[in-house]
């Protein structure tokens, strides 16, 4: 890890900058916040402060898929539909529609946020803030680990919807982020998609997915 991109400077955002700063002092870690108190606030902090609203930075700055290595998003928004719905081809317009009901009645402890995300869970607990992802035995349970989310969702099959998984994954015990590989590969599928998406950001654990019609 070279470069981070952290979006948001609430709770877990500046948990993020702090845990990674001092893991790596020689990090290149920006935080965006768009909140000019919170923006002062961590001013002369061990990590560059951009004051700035999250989805707009990564318009306007996200050029390449090799930088930053690492975009950790943490605001209340799904930030990667946010860009893509930005960047699709002035020709392709991104309509929203809503999560089929059917459908999130297969998923795990799924809620539905303020703008239609559907927020899915394969914990209906809260989970410890340093969980380590393991690979078999749910950290909090000491069960066996119920299938990998992102895995979950990469294979719905629903009517003619084509289902896109930004897979998040951990950097630190209970941090995890994406690639701009993984957001620029997810931008070109859906580009070329004549049918219904469902896009999805997830872990192992959680998840959050937005339905939409490209026309």
């Amino acid at each position: 890890m070279k470069s981070i991109w952290i979006i948001g400077a609430g709770r877990f955002g500046l948990r993020a900058a702090e845990l990674l700063s001092g893991k790596d002092s020689k990090m290149d870690i920006t935080v965006i916040e768009k909140d000019k108190k919170i923006c002062e606030q961590i001013e002369g902090m061990p990590f560059k402060a951009v004051c700035m609203d999250g989805v707009t930075y990564l318009d306007k700055n996200l050029k390449i898929q090799e930088y930053p290595d690492w975009i950790i998003p943490a605001i209340p928004v799904h930030l990667s539909y946010k860009w893509i719905r930005i960047k699709l081809p002035k020709e392709r317009r991104l309509v929203t529609i809503e999560v089929p009901h059917k459908l999130i009645m297969t998923l795990p402890n799924p809620f539905k946020g303020k703008d239609g995300e559907i927020y899915i869970s394969n914990a209906d607990f809260i989970c410890p803030e340093n969980c380590p992802e393991p690979d078999e035995i749910c950290t909090y349970t000491g069960k066996p680990r119920p299938k990998s989310l992102y895995k979950a969702l990469e294979s719905i099959q629903y009517n003619d919807f084509l289902s896109v998984v930004i897979q998040s994954r951990q950097l630190l015990p209970g941090l995890g982020g994406y690639t701009p590989k993984a957001l620029f590969e997810a931008l070109a599928e859906i580009t070329a998609s004549k049918t219904p998406v469902l896009l999805s950001t997830a872990c192992r654990c959680h998840g959050v997915m937005n339905a939409f019609k490209i026309s």
